[in-house]
């Protein structure tokens, strides 16, 4: 007697459950999973068959490539004491008022994001450099861990994101539209958290301290000359992203001139050695291989689902709902959300994407706006507990003092404030499209 597809299903999650339960990494336990799933449904043969070949077909996306260019070059410029520098040049030119070193800490933030794609590595240098200052300071310690953690995060959204990347290959939709799409709901968020912290230090003005030092005081055209740390980094970004809207390189082109970039950036900064390039790429090759694990695994079990029809089950599911199109997108956001809580983003993303990228289209949306909404609900996950990645790269480099417990306390706003700036881009889309319908 054959096995419905509903049994199926859920035996796979548990399998999942039962694997990750015991220790095994995400990325073994997927592939592990779609391989006795292929074997059973399909006998040896076929099986291994089946399933190398859908890895053999994701490792050969040309767009794939520009995840080690971007990591690399947020590795070099990391290396670099760029982020050092410019967060002592921004503090500076922010001046004196209430609030300023967060301020400047969310517009550092949004640069590194910029600079790097990744989340890990600009949430550990704002942690080392930010935290301690704000600390000294007198800033509120809950909205201190907040504010770097709810800004660090936004490297999820601001371009060029490693999530939107991954997303275009899975949905199969223009990354340079992605890219365009999240630079005005990734200012978005960190507008929100800016006005959170003004208003804040308003109703409170004991919660941050005016920054006084000599500089500060100094007239703002006399200030601009703290920001020559910071042209370099400016230029690389705008030469990254300005090759890309204006169609003149590819992502991944794009990604090398910025690898090429960062290594000029730590010439002329007089940071380049031999060591400090080897030690760039072995972290490269580290967290690039990470993803490539989680890669795999993810796209053989959904490769090996689809086929034996687990895609069309979920996907009838969900179109035969009985509530209006945009319910069935808050529906799809509250599963990420749920698997948020026990796997990793890029497994969400290779789970869920390939099902829900038709579903979405056939509802009549853009698969764009969708991919920003999915990379802000990844934002959100990098923070909620209990598994919040974002909170535990902190806690990693906060001082000994700093609690876990406290961290989660903290983000609890700025969740909450992610959570608004879904709501509106889910309300608004052209918050999201508007700026991609300029560069097609």
């Amino acid at each position: 007697m054959a096995v419905g597809i509903e049994i199926i299903t859920i035996l796979i999650v548990l399998g999942l459950l039962a694997l990750m339960a015991i220790g095994i990494p995400l990325g073994v336990t997927t592939l592990t999973v779609s391989l006795v799933t292929a074997v059973l449904y399909f006998g040896e043969r076929a099986g291994f068959f089946i399933v190398s070949a859908n890895v053999t077909e994701v490792l050969h996306k040309y767009e794939l490539i520009a995840v080690p260019f971007f990591v690399f070059m947020a590795n070099v410029l990391e290396r670099s004491g760029i982020a050092h520098t410019l967060f002592e040049s921004m503090a500076i030119l922010g001046g004196r008022f209430r609030g300023s070193v967060a301020v400047q800490t969310t517009v550092v933030a949004v640069v590194l994001a910029a600079m790097s794609g990744i989340m890990g590595g600009e949430i550990v240098m704002l942690g080392l450099i930010a935290l301690p200052q704000m600390l000294r300071l007198g800033y509120d310690r809950k909205m201190s861990i907040g504010i770097i953690c709810a800004a660090g995060a936004l490297a999820t959204l601001i371009p060029p994101s490693v999530v939107l990347i991954v997303y275009g290959l899975a949905a199969q939709v223009s990354i340079t539209k992605l890219f365009a799409a999240s630079a005005v709901p990734g200012l978005l968020l960190a507008s929100l958290f800016i006005a959170y912290v003004l208003v804040r230090v308003r109703l409170n003005p004991s919660l941050a301290p005016i920054y006084d030092i000599p500089e500060t005081g100094l007239p703002f055209v006399q200030r601009l000359r703290f920001l020559n740390g910071a042209i370099l980094p400016a230029v690389l970004i705008m030469a990254v992203l300005g090759v890309i809207y204006s169609g003149v390189a590819t992502v991944t082109e794009a990604a090398a001139i910025g690898a090429v970039g960062s290594l000029v950036v730590a010439a002329v900064r007089g940071e380049l050695s031999w060591t400090m390039a080897r030690d760039a790429m072995r972290r490269t090759a580290l967290t690039v291989g990470s993803i490539i694990w989680l890669v795999l695994g993810a796209v053989s079990l959904i490769g090996i689902y689809n086929r034996i029809g687990g895609g069309d089950f979920l996907r009838g599911m969900l179109t035969s709902l009985d509530i209006a199109p945009i319910w069935v997108i808050v529906v799809m956001m509250a599963i990420v959300m749920v698997l948020g809580t026990f796997l990793e983003w890029i497994a969400i993303l290779f789970i869920t994407v390939p099902i829900f990228a038709p579903v979405v289209q056939d509802l009549g949306y853009d698969p764009v706006w969708f991919g920003v909404l999915f990379a802000m609900n990844i934002q959100i996950y990098y923070l909620s507990p209990p598994f919040g990645p974002a909170c535990f790269f902190l806690k990693s480099v906060a001082p000994k003092d700093v609690e876990l417990q406290e961290i989660f306390a903290a983000v609890m706003p700025f969740i909450a404030l992610q959570a608004i700036g879904l709501l509106l881009v889910l309300a608004f889309p052209d918050i999201a499209l508007w700026l991609p319908s300029l560069v097609e």
